[in-house]
């Protein structure tokens, strides 16, 4: 269903006091994925889920909340013409597309598309 919340992200300065919090509040298990910034990921279902990622400045920004869409392109589209900000869409290698974005009001929110063919763009 488009619309739906499927993944949060939770900046961090120190990811693992924050993992151990996370973890003693709802027993969330993470797992670390490689990648330009520390990111341990945990799941709540097997289509929805969250992670703690490494953010020098800690909560800068808040968490943010992705939503699912089924079109990536055509979802970030939609955000512009209703006023809004969307990056661009970037690849998660098997697993989909997302895209940053930012509401009228200038909150951060985020776009995900499932796809498990999803692969790094070639130059």
């Amino acid at each position: 269903m488009a619309g739906k919340p499927v993944h949060i992200e939770i900046p961090a300065g120190d990811t693992s006091k924050s993992r151990e919090f996370w973890s003693g509040l709802f027993g969330w298990q993470f797992e670390s994925y490689p990648g330009p910034v520390e990111y341990h990921m945990t799941r709540f279902t097997d289509k929805t889920g969250g992670a703690i990622y490494n953010n020098p400045e800690g909560n800068a920004d808040g968490m943010r909340v992705y939503f699912d869409v089924d079109d990536i392109n055509a979802g970030a589209a939609r955000v512009k013409e209703l006023g809004g900000e969307a990056g661009e869409s970037m690849p998660v290698p098997g697993m989909g597309w997302f895209a940053v974005c930012k509401d009228v009001e200038g909150n951060d929110f985020g776009l995900w598309q499932n796809d498990e063919s999803a692969a790094v763009p070639t130059a």
